[in-house]
């Protein structure tokens, strides 16, 4: 009992100075909104304004799988240091208020940096977790993103209405340099190199993951095609510029709950029937926003998205930790971000095109059905 007490300690050691880095890290995240409502005060047509969603999860795409792979082979607090630093510089050349052709590379830069925190902070708690806890822990670095994305796009309102564009993108871009303060508390974390690394194609196909990253693309790809214009989409509603963000902050603030108790769950009922619902009600957000009146329907389906992420979210990392060599886990992990990066990358290209031809109403049901293609694809390939 004593042994497993020192043990446990040990791994808050671990997990804490990662959950503080996270929440800081995801502060920055309400770039993603500032960047969105400046493209329009540019005048930028929408299909550039949504393009914007594209290039955010471009470097998703990219920048998971890159950083996951690096972390079962180099450093993993020499990676850390060096994604938060370049993110800052990539978030603060935003203050010089570039063309819209500047802000594109900029936030992809920005995204392809941070997007590596996750698998590489996941690799690292995986690596020292059991298959009965995996499920708990993973949900503290889970609830610690949700928490600084909330956070983020709260700040970012108010920054925006009161200090202005220039000034929010500088503010914004000091959060990750505080973050590197954190990694300074990571206890040495083990060597990977030199170990034996299964192929990728053999870890996905013996892993039985195949349909876990199809469904991920897919419900990306609706949801992020739904939120590539969902500020512009507010704006028309008359929703106030400071209250968008307060709004868009309800997914994650929901999802932070959310992570902790799905996380625990999926280690008592399973992590299909977890990952299953959160894919399930993902196909409800799109259609809330399709009949929304007001910042009170926006702010039902952001709550719902919370839910649905934090699900699939927590039950989807704890099967892949389950079902992964350790060697191969920040690959892995890295992998799953990288499938929803397609789904984002294409969705939003979509979305912008379909907007001008049957409405937003129009855009937002195709999403949804996309987004339930994905559910019916999770619950056939699959198994608990």
């Amino acid at each position: 009992m004593e042994q497993e007490g020192s043990r446990r300690a040990g791994k808050m050691r671990l997990i804490s100075p990662l959950m503080a880095l996270s929440i800081l890290s995801s502060t920055a995240g309400g770039i993603i909104m500032l960047a969105q409502l400046y493209l329009k005060d540019l005048l930028a047509p929408p299909i550039v304004i949504s393009m914007l969603t594209s290039f955010v999860w471009l470097g998703t795409l990219i920048g998971s799988t890159m950083w996951g792979t690096l972390a079962d082979r180099y450093s993993r607090k020499r990676l850390l240091f060096f994604i938060l630093m370049t993110s800052a510089v990539a978030t603060g050349s935003l203050a010089l208020l570039p063309p819209a052709a500047g802000v594109l590379p900029a936030v992809f830069l920005r995204v392809l940096m941070v997007t590596g925190i996750a698998p590489v902070t996941m690799a690292i708690v995986s690596a020292v977790s059991t298959d009965d806890h995996r499920g708990r822990d993973l949900s503290y670095l889970s609830a610690s993103r949700s928490a600084g994305s909330a956070l983020g796009k709260i700040i970012a309102g108010f920054l925006l209405a009161d200090l202005g564009y220039r000034l929010s993108f500088f503010s914004l871009a000091l959060l990750p340099i505080v973050a590197c303060l954190f990694i300074l508390l990571l206890p040495r974390v083990e060597d990977v190199n030199g170990r034996k690394h299964q192929s990728l194609r053999s870890s996905i196909r013996t892993g039985g993951l195949n349909g876990l990253y199809i469904s991920g693309a897919l419900r990306q790809m609706g949801t992020s095609g739904a939120a590539s214009l969902i500020f512009v989409y507010m704006a028309t509603l008359g929703v106030p510029v400071a209250i968008m963000g307060t709004i868009n902050a309800i997914g994650a603030a929901t999802s932070i709950l959310g992570a902790l108790v799905f996380g625990r769950l999926s280690d008592i009922v399973g992590r299909k029937t977890i990952f299953a619902f959160g894919f399930g009600i993902s196909a409800i957000v799109p259609v809330i926003f399709a009949f929304s009146r007001g910042g009170w329907g926006i702010a039902l389906g952001y709550f719902i998205l919370g839910t649905s992420f934090s699900s699939l979210y927590a039950g989807s990392t704890s099967y892949i930790g389950d079902r992964t060599p350790m060697e191969r886990q920040g690959t892995m992990f890295g992998l799953f971000n990288s499938s929803r990066g397609i789904g984002g990358v294409i969705g939003p290209l979509i979305a912008g095109a379909l907007t001008p031809l049957v409405g937003f109403r129009g855009m937002f049901l195709v999403m949804a059905g996309i987004t339930l293609v994905g559910f019916l694809t999770v619950l056939t390939k699959t198994h608990q």
